[in-house]
């Protein structure tokens, strides 16, 4: 039986961003699998105009998951997708870990889950101006992705340090092979 990773989907969710770390964990070795979480179960589409209908909702979801996985998005700056919060608490309350990149950092920072971890987003300046009740300013760090006490962050640009940082944190392979894939995935054949 594989171990549940859930990413939230909603609608205009920026599908790119945890496309590397999705493919990588959902291998068929791989310990992990998959899965989709939304408001409801209705379709969402993303911003690349996939259709995705979710595998939970925010009743029925498994509460053994091993990550939860935040996209981000237009809609995080529009105050929209709080929904996602309980599953939020949830991850924390039982030391679950959680991934956010981009637009979805503010949502992190916004609710407090920032203010004593070290964490990055898109900008400190975007940051404070995007969560106005952000309050850690002291932990943030100029870097594409980092990962500290259980939860990883990154910025828009940063969808393969996001996945590196995840797979370290999940162990999922030694750090060397991770560390291939990643100059192998960055830097491609030809370099």
């Amino acid at each position: 039986m594989k171990n549940d990773i859930l990413v939230y989907v909603f609608d205009d969710y920026a599908d790119w961003e945890p496309a590397y770390v999705c493919s990588e964990l959902n291998q068929q070795d791989s310990p992990f699998q998959i899965k989709t979480i939304g408001s409801d179960k209705q379709p969402k589409k993303s911003m690349g105009g996939f259709r995705v209908i979710p595998d939970h909702d925010l009743t029925d979801y498994p509460k053994d998951f091993k990550l939860l996985i935040i996209p981000g998005g237009d809609s995080w700056l529009e105050g929209k997708n709080r929904e996602i919060l309980p599953v939020v608490d949830y991850a924390v309350c039982h030391q679950i870990p959680i991934a956010a990149i981009c637009a979805a950092t503010n949502f992190l920072a916004e609710n407090s889950y920032l203010d004593h971890v070290k964490h990055t987003g898109n900008t400190l300046e975007f940051m404070k101006k995007a969560a106005p009740h952000y309050r850690g300013e002291d932990f943030y760090i100029e870097k594409q992705a980092v990962s500290d006490a259980g939860i990883v962050t990154a910025n828009g640009t940063a969808t393969l340090e996001f996945a590196r940082e995840i797979l370290l944190l999940l162990n999922i392979k030694n750090p060397q092979e991770i560390e291939d894939w990643y100059h192998f995935n960055k830097l491609g054949f030809y370099h």
